[in-house]
């Protein structure tokens, strides 16, 4: 039981960290693998009492899932320009550097909901194995709370090696390796299948998983895609990186992400803040505060022009190293540079330090904070509350900038009201490179630099109104000794450059900003877009039928059924929606804390990894009163777990920021998983009482797939009122609950079935 427990988190977590680091744009669709790996437990577990033995076909699954996603990247150089992600031309969604092959899905385009459809179904077949395992470990236990205890545990100490995994970057061949050697025991070792079944021989199950172990860890040349000899691929606890020695670029997930670029090259982008406010006659930025440091362009621009300190803040311990590695300026070696590896919403909350400048460097960080959301790791920081903290971290003549490619006049538009919202009507001031008088709302703006001014801007927007046109020289690195921009050139200047202010169109619909509860920048308004719709309809269809499909038919309701029978099946059917609709709320629960505690305590993998581990506890704890007091009746557990929904979905999600952290820590775990412990008495009260704990169990779990669809509400209603959905799904579960207790089917409840 600990072992197979272990070993299905161990590798649900491995598949959502290896695939979409292998199938293009599967870095926005993480919880495709999640929902998938819960559907094949689910599955697995109500086939528990079939004959065949599914896990002999997991090996030869995932070799052939490991297969595809190889052959998806190799040709992803020409395979990207017929993927369409959301039609990037004219979103409902911008998904970061998916854009580029917008302009060739004229003619013939293949949804990357298709896509994300394939691997939902073969990561779901290699999961039914592992499931189907699980379902006899727990029908084998006759204590269906120590069953379930030890089934935590195991998955505890999954999360646990995993997480030591992440923490000393370890790749794929090392995660695989283990799950290799945890299959071959219960192949090898593991009773009666010490001789796999009789169509296939131990040896080529053996091959199959020294196979599967060399595909995780192959590293292919990709064709087109910017992959070459050069190349070294890293595993950060966020996602594979690859480095390109030659160019010293770096890919995340198989998409472009940064270079480094010395200051003696002509990339002035990085230089600007600097240049036009020496130009507008400001000082040198002391104290200056870079959120997305990365691999160090701008902190060396910042060192350059006589910054004192600068606080560099990247939430990627891989890609700093590789900047203090190898950034020919070497900014990062600098004694005024103070480097940390923190999330940047985090740090604005916890300094107490004041800027002359606070940059938000090319923040994008191209991969969900997590498979349980929709959010990005970067989502918090460009909400309401987030430019509040930033304004409270200025001097009070400090400026904030915030640049990238935002590629949609509309997502430009969003930034400039959550900015104005925060610094004043009429503060800001938008640029852009190349030149770009007018940004308009439903406009691409691919390939388009653009820049915001926060904060004391009054001395550049004089600059701008006496001269409109600024220079920049393109022959040579922007730098401290550059001509002024504002002022004439002289006869025979070099070639030449100029922009000037940008005006940002507002649509003609309401634009809402992004605010804690609702930090869907990248999304065009509140809603659940076209894609997601046809995801969910792809995922939810393939979930129904491969339930149906496995579910186990009883031949004694064709036969027809005495009375006390039909009780018997009624008090199942009533078990199973209440068991079900426990997994779908419990889903949207775990959620929330994930959310909620990312916000409090950062978007790192760290926070992650103890909230999951907290939850599990969580649940351990709920076990163990169970078994203490044995409640049979749950109306009180039931009232206890509305009134703590209730709660959180009064409280505001930023309720606790900045309150002493002794009492953030204590205060927002006792409102974030109280619910889960209520719910985890719940479940573990009825799971005891049930004959058929394969079949509970698997319903369970896949309510919490439901409940993972489900979270796709919360692109419409925000964080706060996800709470909302999570008590319908709990209330129907009392509905199951209280129909258990009839009196004709109470005592049925808990009796074995005749053979």
């Amino acid at each position: 039981m600990f072992l197979i427990s272990f070993l299905i988190l161990f590798l649900e977590l491995a598949a959502i960290r290896w695939f979409p680091a292998h199938v293009l744009y599967l870095t926005f669709f993480t919880n495709v693998v999640l929902l998938a790996s819960f559907l094949g437990m689910s599955v697995g577990c109500l086939a528990a009492t079939h004959r065949r033995t599914y896990l002999t076909w997991t090996p030869i699954l995932l070799v052939l899932a490991l297969t595809a996603a190889h052959a998806v990247e190799i040709s992803s150089g020409w395979f990207a320009k017929f993927v369409d992600v959301g039609n990037q031309l004219s979103p409902q969604q911008v998904f970061f550097g998916t854009e580029y092959h917008s302009h060739d899905l004229s003619r013939y385009a293949v949804p990357v909901e298709v896509l994300c459809g394939f691997f939902f179904l073969i990561i779901t077949l290699a999961f039914v194995g592992p499931g189907q395992e699980l379902g006899r470990a727990l029908k084998r236990w006759p204590d269906r709370v120590q069953a379930y205890s030890l089934n935590i545990s195991g998955s505890i100490a999954g999360i646990v090696l995993f997480a030591a995994c992440s923490w000393f970057e370890l790749s794929p061949l090392w995660w695989f390796s283990l799950i290799a050697a945890g299959f071959a025991y219960f192949y090898f070792f593991s009773g009666p299948r010490r001789a796999p079944g009789h169509w296939v021989g131990a040896w080529v199950i053996a091959l199959l998983l020294v196979l599967m172990t060399a595909l995780a860890a192959f590293v292919p040349i990709r064709t087109g895609g910017g992959g070459g000899h050069d190349t070294q691929e890293f595993w950060s606890p966020y996602y594979r990186i690859d480095f390109d020695r030659a160019d010293l670029s770096l890919s995340v997930n198989l998409i472009y992400h940064q270079q480094m670029i010395s200051r003696d090259q002509t990339a002035p982008a990085y230089a600007l803040p600097h240049l036009l406010n020496r130009d507008a006659g400001g000082a040198p930025f002391a104290d200056v505060l870079i959120i997305g440091a990365g691999s160090g362009n701008d902190v060396s621009r910042a060192l350059q022009w006589g910054a004192q300190h600068i606080d560099a803040i990247e939430i990627d311990p891989t890609i700093n190293r590789l900047g203090r590695q190898f950034h020919p300026d070497h900014p990062y070696q600098d004694p005024r540079v103070a480097i940390h590896l923190d999330d940047g919403r985090n740090f604005l909350r916890s300094t107490q330090r004041k800027y002359d400048l606070i940059i938000y460097a090319l923040v994008d960080s191209l991969v969900l904070h997590s498979g349980y959301s929709n959010i990005r790791l970067e989502s918090f920081l460009f909400t309401r509350e987030a430019f509040e903290d930033v304004r409270r971290c200025l001097k009070p003549d400090g400026n904030f900038v915030i640049y990238n490619y935002f590629r949609q006049g509309w997502l430009a538009a969003r930034l400039q009201k959550g900015l104005e919202d925060v610094f004043g009507s009429g503060n800001t001031l938008v640029l852009t490179m190349p030149y770009r008088k007018v940004i308009e709302p439903e406009r691409a703006t691919f390939g388009d630099f653009t820049m915001f001014f926060a904060g004391a801007t009054n001395d550049l927007r004089n600059a701008f109104a006496r001269q409109p046109d600024y220079l920049l020289r393109t022959d040579e690195p922007p730098g401290p000794l550059s001509p002024n921009g504002f002022l004439p050139p002289k006869s025979g200047a070099a070639t030449q450059t100029h922009f000037g202010l940008a005006t940002v169109l507002p649509p003609q619909e309401n634009l809402r900003t992004a605010i804690d509860d609702w930090p869907f920048l990248y999304l065009h308004g509140p809603m659940i877009p076209t894609q997601s719709w046809r995801g969910m309809t792809i995922m939810g269809g393939l979930g129904s039928l491969l339930i149906f499909l496995f579910l186990p038919r009883r031949n004694e309701i064709a036969n027809g059924l005495t009375e006390r029978d039909s009780n018997r099946h009624c008090a199942r059917r009533a078990l199973y929606l209440q068991v079900f609709f426990l997994g779908a709320g419990f889903m949207l629960v775990e959620t929330k804390a994930v959310v909620a505690m990312a916000l409090l305590f950062g978007s790192t993998w760290v926070v992650n990894s103890v909230v999951f581990f907290a939850v599990l506890v969580m649940i351990l704890l709920a076990n163990r009163w169970t078994i203490r007091f044995q409640p049979r009746r749950l109306w009180s557990y039931y009232a206890g777990l509305l009134i703590a929904l209730l709660l959180n979905t009064l409280v505001p999600l930023n309720f606790f920021l900045g309150m002493h952290r002794a009492i953030q820590v204590i205060g927002s775990s006792m409102l974030v998983f109280a619910p889960i412990l209520f719910a985890g008495v719940i479940f573990a009260a009825s799971f005891e009482r049930t004959d058929e704990p394969d079949r509970a169990f698997g319903m369970n779990i896949a309510g919490a797939m439901l409940g993972g669809l489900a979270e796709y509400s919360s692109m419409l209603l925000g964080f706060q009122y996800l709470g909302l959905v999570a008590i319908l799904f709990y209330a129907v579960s009392a509905i199951g609950f209280w129909r258990l207790n009839q009196p004709a089917l109470d005592k049925l409840s808990t009796e074995p079935a005749p053979d």
